[in-house]
């Protein structure tokens, strides 16, 4: 089996634009898109398939979410360990755990995945939504 070299995707906060914030209710946070590449998050999450990221979102336990890990961005699920450090935990047991400070350590929250080409083939991961990936 071939594995691939994981590609650095530098994840930045946009500079808020000030007027616009001021007459608006919304949090602040940005919506961002990316296409998950390799196989660390199979089988939940497939090659190929794009992902929808709320920057700044606070993360829970259990969360999809983009971390801050050996100076990269990478994707991954936001895990508590048994002694009350935190993780973050590829799906693919191929991968190991990356242990991060906490929670400071993570960029943003997947809200939901779509295959590309599809339009009914959307899977939210936040409460309000029960719609799945078909």
């Amino acid at each position: 089996m071939h594995t691939r070299k994981p590609i650095n995707i530098p994840v930045v906060s946009a500079t808020p634009q000030e007027d616009a914030m001021t007459d608006s209710s919304c949090s602040g946070t940005e919506m961002t898109a990316l296409m998950v590449l390799g196989d660390s998050m199979e089988p939940e999450f497939i090659e190929g398939e794009i992902i929808v990221i709320e920057m700044g979102a606070p993360a829970t336990d259990g969360a999809f979410v983009i971390g801050w890990a050996n100076e990269e961005a990478i994707f991954r699920q936001l895990k508590r360990d048994g002694q009350g450090g935190w993780r973050l935990h590829a799906l693919n047991p191929a991968y190991p755990d990356i242990a991060i400070s906490g929670p400071d350590a993570i960029r943003g929250v997947i809200t939901h995945k779509k295959k590309p080409g599809s339009r009914k083939s959307v899977k939210y991961y936040d409460e309000p939504h029960s719609a799945s990936l078909t």
